[in-house]
């Protein structure tokens, strides 16, 4: 089977989910045999050893879409200079700052985007085209999520291939943009979803959450978890000394990092936990970094500065090292998630995880067959969830031994690309044959 595959470039500068996710599909349907078309956009595919290599040019790359939307005698710019606005080094330089821009700035480009053809980069849109003509006809396109969805009826003019498209993350993204852009997002967004054959949400909370955001019938909509590679045998539940608390996310308030600090700073002043260290990675942009030099203020004014290791730096998804030792995960997004990669990596590895009951993080755990859910409204719920864990290791060993059973049955990357390969040909079956 023939899979394009639009996928937005990782700057790899933090723990990005979709990302990871995107990579590993790809690379458990090339392990099946499958001809997938990588093809990025905004940024270069930067992911360490779990990225998918991209066997298609850069489209839309990040500088000369901004500046097309900010410069309008340059929607129409010569090739020298999109060229030139898409060097390595230039895009690098714009990977470093990825995220440090505001959702509720961009709510113009973003829409501009979905208006494909018709918005202000038009411009490449045809060469994408131009480029999508010389290429074998795809069986199935595959989009990353449905703030792409403006490739749809672009694609349409030349190809009747059904379309796929992922959902992870889009609400609070759009839900952070200024008025009238919310709105007027969601209803392109809803517009176009009319044409894709099926979408793909990541957990059955979110699936419910976007059904009623973009207005698609249930039968519209497949719960398909992604994966990872799962060990084939379960570890060894190690009852870390000292015990130490693992946190991977951007290292940002919006994640819980700073709640995490605060119940990690009671739990250590307790004579039982008082060699606690904590261990955080996932990276951070430059608008973070005030965050973190607060955070790191705060822990060498309370004396535990020593007893932490906060990297601020992220090249790619984090390799065993960072997980050998851990006695409990924790990410304490307040609102929850579409998903968790970081739950489901931590649990292929025999950790118990502590998480907020929010989001899709219940379905995750298993309400509690793997870790401990707390209610995030609840004073002292986090401190009291993670004392639970770290006092109490044979029930940590207990939870950590389910973990793997539920990691090993729902999320690993075989399960995934079997699961996605059987929707695409469900999808091609229900699809009228077209030259």
């Amino acid at each position: 089977m023939r899979i394009l595959h639009l996928v937005p470039g990782s700057g790899g500068t933090f723990y990005c989910q979709n990302c990871l996710r995107d990579h590993i599909l790809i690379r458990a349907l090339r392990a099946k045999g499958h001809d997938v078309v990588l093809v990025p956009l905004y940024l270069p595919m930067y992911g360490g050893a779990v990225a998918a290599e991209a066997n298609a040019p850069l489209f839309f790359g990040g500088i000369s879409v901004y500046v097309r939307e900010k410069l309008p005698f340059l929607r129409r710019m010569p090739g020298w200079l999109d060229r030139l606005l898409n060097l390595p080094g230039l895009l690098r330089q714009a990977a470093m700052r990825e995220g440090s821009t505001n959702a509720s700035g961009l709510g113009s480009m973003t829409l501009s985007m979905l208006e494909g053809q018709h918005g202000n980069q038009g411009q490449e849109f045809e060469r994408f085209l131009d480029w999508l003509r010389t290429q074998p006809r795809p069986d199935v396109i595959h989009i990353s999520n449905a703030l792409l969805l403006g490739f749809v009826p672009t694609i349409r003019e030349i190809l009747d291939t059904p379309f796929i498209c992922t959902l992870q993350d889009e609400e609070p993204w759009v839900s952070a943009m200024e008025p009238p852009y919310e709105r007027l997002c969601w209803d392109v967004m809803s517009r176009h979803g009319a044409q894709v054959s099926r979408f793909i949400a990541t957990s059955r909370w979110y699936a419910d959450r976007m059904m009623d955001r973009m207005r698609f019938s249930p039968d519209q909509i497949t719960v398909l978890y992604p994966g990872i590679e799962v060990p084939p045998e379960p570890p060894s539940f190690q009852h870390a000394d000292p015990p130490t608390i693992g946190y991977l996310s951007r290292l940002n308030r919006t994640q819980g990092f700073e709640d995490l600090v605060n119940a990690f700073m009671v739990l250590k002043r307790e004579p039982a936990l008082a060699s606690l260290r904590l261990r955080a990675t996932g990276g951070a942009t430059p608008a973070d970094t005030p965050f973190l030099t607060e955070i790191e203020t705060r822990l060498g004014n309370a004396g535990f500065l020593e007893d932490t290791e906060i990297d601020w730096n992220f090249q790619s998804a984090p390799g065993e090292a960072f997980f050998q030792g851990l006695t409990v995960m924790c990410t304490p997004s307040r609102e929850g998630e579409a998903f968790g990669m970081h739950i489901i990596e931590a649990m292929a590895r025999g950790i118990p995880v502590v998480q907020p009951r929010a989001g899709a993080y219940p379905e995750l755990i298993g309400d509690g067959e793997s870790g401990v859910l707390y209610d995030p409204e609840t004073p002292h719920g986090l401190t009291g969830a993670l004392r639970e864990i770290l006092t109490r290791p044979d029930q940590a060993g207990r939870l950590g031994e389910q973990g793997y059973l539920r990691a090993r049955e729902l999320f690993s990357a075989e399960r995934m690309a079997g699961e996605m390969i059987a929707l695409y040909e469900s999808v091609l079956d229900a699809s009228p044959a077209s030259p």
